[in-house]
């Protein structure tokens, strides 16, 4: 089993090549951002992709739609910070097979991806149970967000910038820029460029 591990942050790869060596029959590969990943994709061809949500450069979920793009088959597993039951709800039915957090003890960790590298679907049990208990689909943005940040967002798809959109709502322009980067948390993305894409869900019907 060829498995690709996407994380910027080394000691993360490096931990998780330690849990991974239990396994004798993988290979390990590693990416520290989304543009190294998807020239491994294309080279090494992983079987196996253990994938963090937020990366520079390109985004989590993009890179994820964009590594199931080039090799369909491949098995992802997000190992994220979030613990929130809709990002991992957004990200399996992206087409991830598991979602787990950091905060996940290694035991689990390891049981997960046993389980989806054989081909079945793993959620770590705190978050799963969430799900379940509050049926939790991806939601629609503007049940997540706040008036004056649905405002944002709608200003960002209309190509406006930070500096405008504080002019335009009378507020102070590290107001705004805090305010993206709150709104990218509530929604599971990493990029000012996926909050102008899903600026188009906050247009109405």
């Amino acid at each position: 089993m060829k498995a690709l591990l996407i994380d910027d942050h080394a000691i993360v790869r490096a931990g998780l090549r330690r849990l991974l060596a239990s396994l004798p029959q993988w290979e390990i590969i590693e990416a520290a951002n989304g543009r190294d990943a998807l020239g491994l994709i294309h080279s090494e061809q992983p079987e196996f992709v253990v994938l963090d949500l937020n990366l520079p450069g390109i985004g989590g979920f993009e890179l994820l739609r964009r590594i199931l793009a080039e090799r369909s088959a491949t098995r992802i597993m997000v190992l994220s910070m979030h613990v929130e039951a809709h990002i991992a709800a957004r990200a399996m039915q992206a087409g991830a097979c598991g979602y787990m957090s950091k905060n996940a003890a290694p035991a689990e960790l390891l049981k997960g991806l046993r389980i989806v590298a054989e081909g079945g679907r793993y959620i770590e049990s705190e978050i799963a149970q969430e799900m379940v208990l509050n049926t939790v689909a991806v939601p629609d943005p503007r049940t997540l967000l706040t008036e004056r940040e649905t405002e944002i967002v709608r200003l960002l798809g209309a190509g406006r910038s930070l500096t405008e959109i504080a002019e335009a709502l009378g507020i102070g322009y590290k107001t705004v820029a805090n305010g993206c980067t709150q709104i990218k948390a509530k929604l599971g993305v990493s990029r000012t460029a996926d909050l102008i894409r899903l600026s188009f869900d906050l247009k109405g019907d």
